[in-house]
């Protein structure tokens, strides 16, 4: 199976498992706030920066990193967000690879530069 498939499988269960999230009791789909919903992505990577600034253990996962468990948590609400939104994310993502493998930004001639791309 390709990578694409893969992850919008995973994405796709993800997004199932959060069904609570995206209906009311009635079962009725709610609007969800795109805004609200990439700030709690970002969120997530914020609490994985601050486990590595401290160099904690996670809290409810104790036997791993803070920002091991933060980031399975920001990959958690990219796909169920992309898959509530009906997003290609497996595509988008292997495209993207692609792409990025041919980018004269990328390469090590190019970073050296002055004001190359540094990070």
């Amino acid at each position: 199976m390709h990578i694409n498939i893969l992850l919008n499988e995973l994405a796709n269960e993800i997004h199932k498992n959060n069904h609570h999230w995206w209906h009311d009791a009635a079962g009725t789909k709610l609007e969800r706030n795109k805004g609200e919903l990439l700030c709690l992505i970002h969120s997530e990577v914020s609490e994985a920066m601050e486990g590595e600034r401290k160099d904690l253990m996670d809290d409810k996962l104790p036997h791993r990193k803070m920002a091991e468990v933060e980031l399975a948590d920001a990959l958690i609400r990219i796909l169920d967000y992309a898959a509530g939104f009906g997003y290609d994310i497996g595509g988008a993502l292997c495209e993207k690879m692609d792409y990025n493998a041919t980018r004269k930004d990328h390469t090590r001639e190019e970073r050296e530069k002055p004001n190359g791309k540094k990070f």
